[in-house]
């Protein structure tokens, strides 16, 4: 595991992660995603809803990880989309990632 996804894990033990497409779009409409990962292995219509809504909102996407390793790093199984909710934590990881 590489820095970026010991902080994700970090974020989730600490509250800080909302996970799965629906509950990360609805994050992103709230105002209450900083920041956005969208698994490389999503589907078409899954990247584009999510980060055409991000985008729209002025949330950061990171796409670097694939659904395994962001399962992985917040100790869930398989995840396509995985939103930040704390600008601290999602500020490192924009750095990190």
């Amino acid at each position: 595991m590489n820095r970026a996804t010991q902080l994700l894990g970090l974020a989730m033990r600490a509250g800080c992660v909302v996970t799965g497409e629906e509950r990360v779009l609805q994050a992103i409409r709230r105002g209450q995603a900083s920041l956005v990962f969208i698994a490389t292995d999503a589907g078409k219509n899954t990247k584009k809803s999510l980060s055409d809504k991000a985008r729209y909102y002025g949330v950061p996407v990171v796409t670097s990880f694939d659904r395994a390793t962001l399962g992985h790093a917040i100790g869930k199984g398989e995840r396509v989309a995985v939103a930040v909710t704390d600008n601290g934590f999602a500020n490192q990881l924009l750095k990190l990632s």
